[in-house]
C-alpha cells in the first residue's frame, strides 16, 4: 500500500524570513490525520531569508536530522559546537535530556534551502550529541546511500531509533531497487525531481508512506533526488 502525500497538501506558514512547508502537525499547523508516520514526526521543508533564522530554543527527546539542498545553516548549541551546514552535508541532533541550539542564514543575499527532519528516538533520557557529514556524490549516483542508521554502519550518522534513511541522486530513466521486509514500513520523500516508486508518480516535495510493499522500485522520470525511510 502506498499513500501518497501531495506537496500542495501540506501545511504552510509563510513568516516572511521563513517559508515553511509541514508534511506533518507542526507548530500552528494541526491536522489530526497528519501526526506523523511510524517513528517519523516531523517532515520539514524550510526556506530561510539571507541573514535571518531561528534564535536559540531547547529540544528533548528527540533524533533531528537536517539536509540543506542550498544555501547555508549556520549551527551554534549548548554543547559548544559551532558548525555551517552546506549542501549535501547532514547534520544529527540527539536532543535526549536537553539541548538548545540556534539556526541560522549566514549569507547576506543567498537564502537557505533546507529539510529537517524528526524522529521520535527509541527511548528517553539519551545524553545530547551532535554530528555532522557529508556523503560523496559518487556513492549516491543511481543508487541508495545509507546515510543514517542505529549502528553507524557504513560510515552513517548514529541516530537512536530502528530506523534507516537513504539517499540517492538519480538520473533520468535510471532506477534502483530495494527490499522491505516484512513488517517494516517506508517514508520516500521527492527533494527535486520526479520519480515513479512501484508505478505510482510522485514530484518533487511529494512524499509517501510505504505498507506491505515486498520491493520497491524507484524510477526516475526526470533527474531527482530522492530520501528513502526504512522505519519499523
Amino acid at each position: 500500500m502506498i499513500k501518497v502525500r501531495k506537496a500542495d497538501d501540506r501545511g504552510h506558514a509563510d513568516h516572511g524570513w521563513l517559508d515553511a512547508h509541514h508534511t506533518f502537525s507542526f507548530a500552528s499547523y494541526r491536522d489530526p490525520t497528519q501526526m506523523g508516520f511510524r517513528a517519523l514526526r516531523v517532515m520539514n521543508e524550510d526556506r530561510i531569508a539571507a541573514a535571518q533564522g531561528f534564535g536559540t530554543h531547547p529540544h528533548r527527546d528527540m533524533e533531528i536530522v537536517t539536509y540543506v539542498l542550498e544555501g547555508a545553516l549556520e549551527h551554534k548549541d549548548s554543547l559548544g559546537n559551532g558548525e555551517v551546514l552546506r549542501p549535501g552535508e547532514f547534520q544529527r541532533i540527539t536532543a535526549g535530556t536537553g539541548i538548545t541550539h540556534s539556526e541560522f542564514n549566514p549569507s547576506a543575499d543567498e537564502p537557505t534551502h533546507l529539510y529537517q527532519i524528526w524522529l521520535h528516538p527509541n527511548r528517553s533520557g539519551i545524553e545530547p550529541s551532535y554530528e555532522q557529514k557529508r556523503f560523496d556524490d559518487d556513492k549516491l549516483s543511481n543508487a541508495l546511500r545509507l546515510v543514517a542508521s542505529p549502528d553507524s554502519s557504513d560510515g552513517s550518522l548514529l541516530i537512536h531509533q530502528d530506523a534507516r534513511i537513504y539517499l540517492s541522486k538519480l538520473d533520468a530513466k535510471h532506477s534502483v531497487q530495494t527490499p522491505l521486509a516484512e513488517g517494516r514500513h517506508g517514508w520516500l520523500q521527492v527533494l527535486r525531481g520526479s520519480i515513479t516508486l512501484n508505478g505510482e508518480a510522485l514530484v518533487t516535495s511529494d512524499g509517501a508512506a510505504i505498507s506491505d510493499e515486498p520491493t520497491l522500485e524507484i524510477t526516475a522520470t526526470t533527474d531527482a533526488e530522492i530520501m528513502l525511510f526504512d522505519l519499523a
